[in-house]
């Protein structure tokens, strides 16, 4: 029987990615830093975070992210 171990940086990659779609980047990058998980090149995951993404395409998720948590609190303070 073989068992498939992911080295560590895939592991932190995984985790990463989980955290950017559940939380903001702000929070996640701060997060990072508490956790001084930083020892990798920042233009390095920059560029894999951002990928295929232009300033509209950042604005557009960011104004929507920004909506639906506006139109959540909304609601709960009704």
């Amino acid at each position: 029987m073989k068992v498939n171990i992911d080295n560590d940086y895939e592991i932190v990659q995984e985790v990463f990615q989980i955290l950017l779609e559940h939380l903001e980047t702000s929070k996640v990058m701060r997060f990072w830093s508490i956790c001084k998980l930083g020892h990798s090149d920042y233009l390095e995951l920059k560029d894999k975070l951002f990928a295929g993404e232009t300033v509209d395409s950042l604005y557009e998720k960011i104004k929507a992210f920004q909506d639906e948590k506006l139109s959540n609190e909304e609601v709960n303070n009704k």
